[in-house]
């Protein structure tokens, strides 16, 4: 492992070879998982990615070259150069003076500006330019997000440095016995944790809650039975942007811990969305929130965002790479290698093993795995239904309530189904398979959409060229966007047939129960769920019959509510795989892994997944229960 020093001598070295100028580096220190190299050379800095690309193969660590802030033109001279080229357009700026990079916000950004052009620019300004879409619809998550982390630039790189020197420290000890711990996600769905240990390193794989418990210990993952894990934690990975996979993250920042936390690109403000409402309900509902903004922003802070395919170092003996999981935007299936190919371990999260209307189905080809994490959601029953079926139940369903004259509802997660319901209803419409009614969009789904504009690389490849031909999909004559508690008064007391698509998709917060609450007692009315349903909550218990529901009102009392309305559930649509699926990527994963463990599953869901499984792998399979511990090497 080259220490720091030696690091430096090694890039000056092959610098001052390349240019004949050992001062052409003016700094050389870590930033989180890379090394970054400030130099004051003009034409070294515009031939940069060459440089880089030789320098990791030299020494074998990820790189970045940044312009020293003696080359930089001043910002107001940047800000009279960008408006030459690109005045004609709508666009903002955001610098970032302490990394030497302005960020250039517009619609259309990578269509508008040419690979050339950005070259070009950066040449004659002196600054890194990075071409970010802008969200048609605003977004309050991406401002937050924003200020998190460039409105205090000198502490980001502070937190960077700290980052990259745990990462980089030295490794004592050589590749041995490599464990998992369950401390949460065993044999139940929800606060998915799993407490990964080799020799050297302590990694969490993921920190969520569980959206159906009522007590906190049955919440949240047990990190009270690792009562060092705060010190001893060296990375935290998060697979995907779902409340059970994220949850209970900024707890670890309220009790001390400062390491760094990795994720993909989009996850990073779709999770900031579902925790900052977290904390927000919790304000307006008079309950204690498990943490506050503060915790929020400094996750912020300490996260680093990855893009799929990228291989990535983060502790001195694991590296990390992510890969679309086919769940929701910037779901990803993360790849731990541990030691150089002593063990590989592939943990899916939540997965699809099938292509959605806005995803390429789960990655299931790797460079090594000896260990498969796989979730289980729904191992126990197939899905008995094609895509094309399941379309047509939704539609049969809303065109029946819709010729009674009545109003379907729609519960939906905010990430991930919402946008695929939403576009499925569009092509239903757009077919006439369905009568056209007003679509009314309401919750956190229109911020969540907001944010799927910007990241449209993450999405199909399908979606991406009809984004480029058509312009953006998730925005049409069909869909009314509700902006206050007047419109969606106005929506309730019109009672027009409508299909109403609402946050929560498990009943268990959000304006759906206000919807719910004033549409239940009507029997034209109808409710339909298209994703899953966690045992304990709302939704779980009217799917199960219950129809004499106690709620809350908004004055805090109880209220009987009696159900009349149709409840329906249309399979087919849920982000996680089925069955059938599950199996299959049992079958196609490669290459072949020594070890499976089922987790995030209800007990029968991964006791009948594991009978099926074992008849067509070779592999030794593992149902751990939370506070298992398990080895993974022989």
């Amino acid at each position: 492992m080259f220490s720091l020093d030696k690091l430096r001598a090694e890039v000056l070295k092959y610098l001052a070879e390349m240019s004949g100028d050992r001062t052409v580096a003016t700094k050389i220190d870590y930033e989180g998982p890379r090394l970054a190299i400030y130099i004051q050379n003009r034409e070294a800095f515009v031939d940069r990615g060459k440089i880089a690309k030789e320098l990791v193969n030299l020494i074998k660590k990820r790189v970045i070259i940044r312009p020293d802030e003696s080359i930089r033109l001043p910002k107001e001279e940047v800000e009279r150069i960008i408006e030459s080229e690109l005045g004609r357009y709508d666009y903002s700026l955001f610098f970032d003076e302490e990394l030497g990079e302005v960020n250039i916000e517009m619609a259309g950004a990578d269509q508008i500006v040419s690979s050339e052009l950005v070259s070009e620019l950066e040449g004659r300004i002196g600054w890194v330019i990075n071409l970010m879409r802008s969200p048609p619809i605003p977004s309050r998550t991406i401002e937050k997000m924003r200020r998190y982390i460039y409105g205090e630039g000198e502490r980001r790189v502070d937190t960077l440095r700290s980052i990259g020197e745990r990462v980089f420290r030295d490794q004592l000890f050589e590749p041995g016995e490599v464990t998992v711990m369950m401390l949460g996600g065993g044999m139940q769905v929800g606060r998915s944790a799993i407490l990964l240990k080799t020799r050297e390193s302590t990694v969490l794989l993921d920190c969520g809650i569980n959206a159906g418990s009522t007590s906190t210990i049955d919440m949240l993952p047990r990190i009270d039975a690792y009562p060092d894990i705060i010190n001893e934690l060296d990375a935290v990975v998060i697979t995907h942007s779902h409340m059970d996979h994220h949850g209970a993250l900024p707890l670890l920042f309220k009790y001390g811990y400062r390491g760094p936390v990795y994720m993909t690109e989009p996850t990073l403000p779709l999770m900031l969305m579902e925790q900052l409402d977290y904390v927000s309900l919790a304000g307006k509902e008079g309950f204690f929130p498990l943490y506050s903004e503060g915790e929020v922003r400094l996750e912020a802070q300490h996260t680093i965002c990855l893009k799929y395919n990228l291989v990535t170092n983060i502790t001195p003996d694991i590296r990390l790479a992510f890969y679309n999981a086919g769940h929701i935007m910037g779901s990803a299936i993360a790849h731990i290698h541990v030691g150089e190919g002593f063990h590989n371990v592939i943990y899916t999260g939540d997965f699809k093993f099938e292509k959605s209307m806005i995803l390429d189905p789960a990655v299931c080809k790797f460079p090594r795995a000896e260990t498969l994490i796989m979730e289980s959601t729904y191992g126990a029953t197939p899905v008995p239904f094609t895509r094309e079926e399941s379309e047509g139940m939704l539609a049969e369903h809303i065109q029946r309530t819709i010729s009674r004259h009545g109003v379907v509802l729609i519960p939906v997660p905010s990430v991930g189904r919402a946008q695929e319901i939403m576009l499925i209803i569009k092509s239903l419409f757009e077919r006439r398979q369905i009568p056209e009614a007003p679509i009314i969009l309401d919750g956190l789904l229109i911020e969540a959409t907001a944010i799927h504009t910007m990241y449209v690389e993450y999405l199909s490849r399908e979606l991406q060229e009809e984004i480029r031909t058509s312009g953006n999909v998730f925005l049409s004559e069909y869909f009314t966007i509700i902006k206050s508690h007047q419109q969606r008064e106005e929506v309730l007391t019109s009672k027009e047939p409508s299909i109403i698509l609402a946050t929560s998709g498990m009943l268990e917060g959000g304006p759906v129960l206000k919807y719910f609450r004033e549409l239940a007692g009507d029997e034209k009315n109808s409710l339909l769920f298209v994703s899953y349903q966690v045992e304990g909550t709302l939704g779980r218990r009217l799917l199960n019959g219950a129809r004499e529901i106690n709620l809350v009102d908004e004055t805090g009392k109880q209220e009987l509510l009696r159900v009349a309305m149709d409840v329906e559930k249309v399979e087919g649509f849920s982000g996680h795989s089925s069955r059938q699926q599950l199996l299959n990527y049992i079958r196609r994963v490669t290459p072949k892994p020594r070890k499976i463990l089922l987790v995030h599953g209800e007990r029968e869901a991964i006791n009948s997944l594991m009978r099926g499984a074992q008849k067509i792998a070779q592999s030794e399979i593992y149902a751990p229960r939370n506070l298992e511990t398990l080895n993974l090497v022989d």
